[in-house]
């Protein structure tokens, strides 16, 4: 029973602005924090390209009962459905009523397919751990049943992702056919990207930076280039197909269709219109992908937009005064292959090993955003392990390690 002397803070999102504001508030006696989230974990969406070419599922997932172990907080599965503002409460898909006092929604994005033709049945995705096992099965099995690697693994999406996992890739599919005694073949990597450039959203010259480096390791472009439809057999891209059993969509997101259906103010972007408070209305804040904010979908933006919002809940509880939102460009770093990664912070670019570097030290930090010392150093050495749902491949790393 929640005292009514505090005030209720229902937070909508267990993602990373979401957490965030509830490890903000949580220590705090004055309010009663509730996570609603779908999953029990956090997706920690900058890693979950490594976890998809055969590393540690842990380095993208965090259970939400370690992050606030030990802490008063209420969490609860499930999926948020309908938001009655007169009564103050939020209806899930199974009917049960949360009563709030400030409401904090931080949703995420769905994929967009865009409505083209075949694509949800025939292409893998690696938005989360379902996904990526799909994928990681895929990737075995096709190699296992042909015993070649596929005439072309066709990613979808010149941005951060599908960077990531192009250059990540002929990598894993090489451990998987040396693991299996697999006669060596190339492996032909298709990225396609709709737009004139790589990176769309960052500056040119990290974009071209980031094209040299993929094609130096051996990815095909495929820019200004339309995604027409899918089969099972090949993707058609600018009306020609290409051969592929293996597609994989990076490029769409949309803004999650809770706030159209609970009538909340889409911006021109898809986004949530908010004050300078991210308020969307009274009583209800707006954070991290689902706001209409100048960098909003970026992980670095969700924490700074959680950690925000607490701290203003914090000021008015004391009787001060909101401060007002003041968007700041986070550093952006993208890997793409092993040991490279391109830095973009505002005017300083920095690429190659020191990039890569760079970009392991930003996922200890992220890491620990989020929480203890010990723990996040323990979830930051699953980088260096592997794992995957085969006996065959985890006896062979288990010897690698030994050696």
């Amino acid at each position: 029973m929640i005292s009514k002397t505090k005030e209720h803070v229902l937070i909508i999102g267990g993602g990373f602005g979401g957490v965030k504001a509830a490890l903000e508030l949580v220590d705090d006696e004055r309010f009663a924090v509730t996570l609603l989230t779908e999953d029990t974990d956090l997706r920690y969406y900058p890693t979950l390209y490594h976890t998809a070419t055969g590393g540690h599922r842990a380095n993208s997932s965090i259970p939400l009962n370690q992050i606030f172990y030990g802490k008063v907080i209420t969490l609860v599965k499930a999926t948020a459905e309908t938001l009655d503002r007169k009564a103050k409460t939020i209806m899930t898909t199974t009917g049960d009523l949360h009563a709030y006092d400030t409401l904090i929604v931080g949703l995420g994005v769905i994929t967009n397919y865009f409505g083209i033709p075949g694509l949800v049945e025939n292409s893998y995705s690696i938005k989360s751990q379902s996904e990526v096992a799909r994928f990681k099965k895929h990737l075995h099995d096709q190699m296992l049943s042909d015993r070649r690697p596929d005439l072309n693994y066709v990613i979808v999406g010149g941005g951060p992702t599908g960077i990531e996992l192009s250059g990540a890739l002929p990598e894993y599919l090489e451990h998987i056919m040396n693991n299996h005694g697999i006669k060596r073949r190339a492996i032909h990597i298709d990225l396609i990207e709709a737009a004139p450039r790589l990176l769309p959203r960052m500056p040119l010259d990290t974009s071209r930076a980031v094209k040299r480096r993929l094609k130096r390791i051996g990815v095909k472009l495929h820019l200004n280039s339309i995604v027409q439809g899918a089969t099972s057999e090949d993707l058609t891209v600018n009306g020609k197909p290409i051969r592929s059993h293996t597609v994989v969509w990076t490029a769409g997101v949309t803004n999650n269709p809770f706030f159209t259906e609970n009538h909340f103010v889409i911006m021109s972007r898809g986004k949530v219109a908010v004050d300078t408070y991210l308020q969307s209305e009274d009583s209800i804040f707006v954070i991290g992908d689902n706001a209409n904010t100048p960098f909003s979908g970026l992980a670095q933006t969700a924490l700074v937009d959680g950690k925000f919002v607490a701290h203003n809940l914090r000021r008015r509880a004391s009787g001060q005064l909101m401060k007002s939102y003041s968007a700041k460009q986070p550093a952006t770093v993208i890997p793409a292959g092993p040991y490279w990664a391109a830095v973009c912070w505002g005017n300083l670019r920095i690429y190659g090993k020191a990039g890569w570097l760079l970009r392991e030290a930003a996922d200890f930090i992220g890491f620990f955003d989020l929480q203890p010392l010990s723990e996040a150093t323990k979830q930051f050495l699953t980088e260096f392990q592997h794992q995957d749902n085969c006996e065959v491949c985890s006896i062979a790393q288990l010897s690698a390690a030994r050696a």
